[in-house]
């Protein structure tokens, strides 16, 4: 297939699209439109932006279509060997999975806007743009010239982003005969020499981790900077789009998310990208690809793209730990770790995966996976006394499954970490993964192996401390954000967007943690709104607390096997058989 695109007026935000099918065999041709994005477990219908969809032969005459489902038509070709379809997309959204269009670039997911023929996927797909003559083209596919890129496939032309503009800056480094290239788009100052010796580094380590055994020869970076704050990032097997800002914070305040999400989404190149469960080999654009394993492509993803910064010494001890007090915080403070066990959520990704969703009904697979693969890796290393790990599990995924084209099934990951320990996992997944568990006993014994020890301390918030619930304070008005079952709050009737009006007799104005700082340890009467009605709530103070902080501290005293242990697992690596 080749697709022409073009644009006349990119305030509007419209890209126009000319493809042309050549070859056309048969009474009918299905055109079909990507349902979702790979990077993100939910349907994006992004048919829905599409406008003008019209169909012809090569000489211009209007071919009869119907559309059969929301993204895809059947086009009535009888007696007709080229195929020619031409339609505009709506393109104002810009993040790291989107496709966009204004005055100083075109960015392009193609999974979001190119059209394919399902029975002609492994074709050569060609992209002829028409763009400013000032205008270059960042993206990891082969260009035929500057205006033209090749995918050998249509699966690799949806996994390739492209940014064209006038405006990119860019640098980029080779590690083990690998290239790996940073491009910024948007208002920013990149302070190139930190950049790439930071790069180089983490890069470096996981490398190490995989051998130098790279599913790519060249990865790209494509850094869309905004000039507002914003953390997002989509991973690919040749590259990663990180949406990012403000852009004059960009070397400062958020450097340090810079780097995280970077380390992430290159973590994916093999994890999900090339590794992959069975059920996504190969993607199916058309529907829902539901897995078990989110915990395995994203909780593994985010353990790992942390820890490579901590042992490759991009990050100090003290700013590891904050990122995996994050993890602890949201599974300690989410009862729904008592509802829904993280595979089961993985496989409602599809149903509520990236809203909050309703209040405690599932975990997270970024965050309750990261703390289960944190326990697996410490399982593994105590029950070799540190001669294998997790490293040794994901390197066995990458050169006995990806390498050879297949996906893995949770029953082979669970075979895998047998091998690799020489221990049963059974414990572990019918009591965590497969079941709706508090993780204290098996994070408290992690920690421990490694010399430290997780602390739950007190919120200074009493809201939370005393009465279990949670508020943000947006424009002045104080509204509740979460609200923990069996709390006093939960129990006086205190809901999920009730906005607090007044307590004590005193109005609030965004200030409640300082009034019942104020009260100290009372009972506490509060004014609210709820549901356009107001209501007086009388809330008891009640023996148990809610929302602790969650901290990790080093033991006491280290012995040294602690010791020992914490070195190997943050930077000594372990030389295996695997």
């Amino acid at each position: 297939m080749h697709y022409k695109v073009s644009y006349t007026n990119p305030q509007q935000h419209y890209i126009s699209f000319e493809c042309t099918i050549g070859k056309v065999k048969g009474d009918a041709l299905l055109i079909q439109l990507p349902s979702w994005r790979p990077g993100r477990y939910e349907l994006g219908n992004f048919a829905k932006n599409v406008r003008g969809f019209r169909v012809s032969d090569e000489k211009g005459n209007a071919l009869q279509h119907t559309k059969i489902t929301k993204d895809c038509w059947s086009v009535s070709c009888k007696g007709v060997s080229t195929v020619r379809v031409c339609y505009e997309y709506f393109a104002t959204d810009l993040n790291a999975g989107s496709t966009y269009l204004d005055e100083f670039q075109l960015y392009m997911n193609p999974v979001n806007c190119c059209v394919y023929v399902p029975e002609r996927m492994g074709e050569e797909h060609v992209l002829e743009f028409v763009l400013p003559e000032d205008y270059e083209i960042a993206c990891a596919l082969t260009k035929k010239d500057k205006r033209t890129l090749v995918a050998p496939d249509f699966d690799r032309l949806a996994d390739s982003p492209l940014i064209c503009s006038a405006t990119l800056k860019h640098q980029w480094f080779v590690l083990d005969g690998v290239e790996f290239h940073l491009w910024f788009q948007g208002e920013c100052k990149p302070d190139w020499g930190k950049l790439i010796a930071d790069f180089f580094i983490f890069v470096n380590e996981q490398m190490m981790l995989f051998r130098s055994s790279c599913p790519t020869h060249a990865y790209h970076f494509f850094f869309q900077v905004v000039p507002f704050r914003f953390y997002h990032g989509v991973e690919h097997v040749d590259s990663t789009v990180i949406a990012l800002g403000p852009g004059y914070k960009l070397m400062t305040d958020v450097y340090h998310d810079l780097l995280g999400v970077s380390s992430h989404e290159l973590f994916h190149a093999w994890n999900i990208k090339s590794i992959r469960p069975a059920e996504m080999l190969p993607y199916d654009f058309t529907k829902e690809n539901y897995s078990r394993s989110g915990y395995v492509c994203e909780g593994v993803t985010t353990y790992y793209g942390d820890l490579m910064l901590l042992r490759s010494t991009v990050f100090s001890e003290e700013e590891y730990w904050p990122t995996f007090e994050e993890r602890l915080q949201k599974h300690y403070d989410n009862p729904g770790r008592y509802n829904l066990s993280v595979a089961d959520s993985s496989f409602d990704t599809w149903l509520d995966g990236y809203v909050p969703g309703a209040p405690g009904r599932k975990t997270s697979i970024y965050d309750e996976g990261c703390l289960l693969a944190f326990i697996t890796d410490i399982r593994i290393r105590r029950a070799t006394n540190n001669d294998s790990s997790l490293d040794d599990v994901m390197r066995l995924l990458y050169e006995d499954f990806a390498k050879k084209g297949k996906g893995y099934t949770e029953a082979d990951y669970k075979a895998l970490l047998e091998k690799v320990s020489g221990t049963d996992f059974t414990d572990l997944f019918d009591s965590y993964i497969n079941a709706a568990s508090d993780y204290t006993p098996a994070l408290e014994d992690a920690l421990a192996y490694i010399g430290h020890k997780l602390v739950m301390r007190p919120s200074s918030k009493l809201q939370e401390h005393y009465f279990g619930f949670k508020v943000a304070e947006p424009g002045g008005i104080t509204r509740v954000t979460a609200v923990y079952p069996g709390s006093p709050a939960e129990k006086a009737g205190l809901a999920l967007n009730d906005d607090i009006l007044g307590v004590n007799g005193m109005p609030v104005k965004a200030d409640l943690a300082e009034w019942l700082r104020y009260f100290g340890k009372r009972p506490a009467e509060l004014v609210i709104s709820s549901a356009g009605k107001v209501q007086v709530l009388k809330l008891e103070i009640a023996e148990k607390t809610f929302y602790p902080v969650c901290k990790v501290e080093k033991a006491d005293q280290m012995s040294v096997v602690q010791t020992d242990s914490w070195q190997n697992w943050c930077g000594k690596r372990t030389v295996s058989s695997f």
